[in-house]
């Protein structure tokens, strides 16, 4: 079973690491056989703040001074038009893969040095705007991981369902299990044009009503101990 670690907490409000869940499901309810980390081209970048900028004649660039976290402010040049002294970027520093497979490289650009890159929403997968570089609104001091504080890259847990477990076989189900394992609720998220009220389930002896619909049992004992129905309205039988 695959499980998309965002799609669980937004069941069940989870402070678990993405690690952290996997040794908890593996503990108590079934094996994980494996973490993946679907962002993990992403795993070079960290946020960085630009402490000094300023235009390179003649052109619509700017050298700037970036601190990245590294203990020294390192020489970037961006052609971005919305840089700003004091802001927080994402940075990806020389020798990172970028996600469409461009190598940051250290460089002389019109006379000035540029080690690594100031990225915008594009060049990090995240969008489609190229108009700038990405402004981060975040606490988080130079050199952070990028990924440590924006939600961007979601984990897969591969979970070995065993066949005694078929109700480990949906999102739902997994939740519900964490959610007792954590002692957190379980909230299914709404659902965009379903109804607002479902009937709630009842059990009865020998007849029961739930939802304007009754059920009645005429044989008991051996011949039938159990009848269990549901009503769905709202669909259509066709071809």
């Amino acid at each position: 079973m695959n499980v998309s670690y965002d799609w669980l907490r937004s069941l069940v409000p989870l402070e678990q690491s993405p690690a952290a869940l996997r040794e908890l499901i593996t503990a108590h309810t079934a094996t994980v056989d494996d973490l993946v980390a679907l962002r993990a081209d992403l795993a070079p970048i960290v946020v960085a703040r630009v402490v000094a900028s300023e235009r390179i004649p003649d052109t619509k660039l700017s050298a700037n001074k970036v601190d990245a976290g590294t203990g020294e402010l390192l020489d970037v040049v961006c052609g971005a038009p919305n840089v700003a002294v004091g802001k927080l970027y994402p940075f990806a520093p020389t020798g990172t893969t970028m996600p469409g497979g461009l190598k940051i490289e250290r460089r002389k650009i019109r006379g000035a040095v540029s080690n690594g890159m100031l990225c915008s929403s594009r060049e990090l997968g995240l969008g489609a705007d190229h108009e700038g570089i990405m402004e981060l609104d975040v606490a988080a001091e130079p050199g952070t991981p990028f990924l440590a504080v924006m939600p961007a890259g979601d984990s897969r847990l591969v979970i070995d369902v065993l066949a005694n477990r078929a109700d480990l076989l949906s999102h739902r189900g997994i939740a519900r299990e964490v959610a007792v394992i954590t002692g957190k609720p379980l909230a299914l998220p709404p659902i965009e044009g379903a109804p607002g009220a479902i009937a709630t389930a009842r059990r009865a002896d020998g007849s029961g009503e739930t939802g304007g619909t009754r059920v009645r049992l005429d044989e008991g004992g051996a011949l039938a101990r159990r009848y269990m129905g549901i009503v769905i309205r709202g669909i259509k039988v066709g071809a």
